[in-house]
């Protein structure tokens, strides 16, 4: 992990890490087949210390508005990547060249998605179109990941309050579009 923090997911090799943890490559291959088995166990390891916080959040919001929920989630997210920006950088950033990666960003966002629209169906208006909910929570979620790594990036300046503050503003728009009247409150 502290060699991907450092310097990104494609400067860990199995010799930079048996090297800085003083092993012996046999040790390495005692517990994981290649390179992609350790980067997706690192992977995956950062993405449920983040669930583990946003499961947190969730239980403390019950009974909240779906806006309420989301930018609490947000303000989590936005936290553990400002005292972590080496954990945003194993999550969020693109993974180009690295199949393995690129699957485990793809599917956490499927996932992700798939969360947002089953949480959305209890506040939903009658009449809501499935299949354009699902396309806006790909383009919410999707456009989410990507507003983070933008901001971690450098691209986007500002702080924290802002990113959770727009959120908050699409999580708006997308409740109007779709959700009961008593559901936004």
């Amino acid at each position: 992990m502290d060699i991907w923090r450092r310097d990104g997911w494609a400067a860990v090799t199995m010799r930079g890490v048996c090297s800085k943890a003083a092993l012996n490559d046999r040790y390495f291959y005692a517990e994981f087949g290649d390179l992609d088995q350790l980067l997706v166990a690192v992977w995956e390891h950062v993405r449920d210390e983040m669930l583990s916080a946003l499961t947190v959040a969730f239980a403390q919001n019950l009974g909240r508005s779906p806006h309420e929920i989301a930018t609490a989630a947000a303000e989590v997210i936005v936290a553990r990547i400002t005292d972590d920006p080496g954990a945003a950088r194993i999550l969020f950033m693109h993974h180009g060249g690295s199949p393995a990666l690129e699957q485990c960003r793809s599917t956490a966002l499927q996932l992700t998605t798939g969360l947002v629209v089953a949480a959305a169906q209890p506040h939903l208006r009658a009449e809501t179109d499935q299949l354009a909910l699902r396309m806006d929570a790909v383009v919410a979620v999707g456009g989410f990941v990507e507003l983070l790594s933008a901001w971690q990036a450098g691209v986007i300046e500002c702080d924290g309050q802002a990113i959770v503050e727009q959120t908050g503003r699409l999580v708006s728009a997308f409740g109007d579009r779709y959700l009961t009247a008593r559901a936004v409150k």
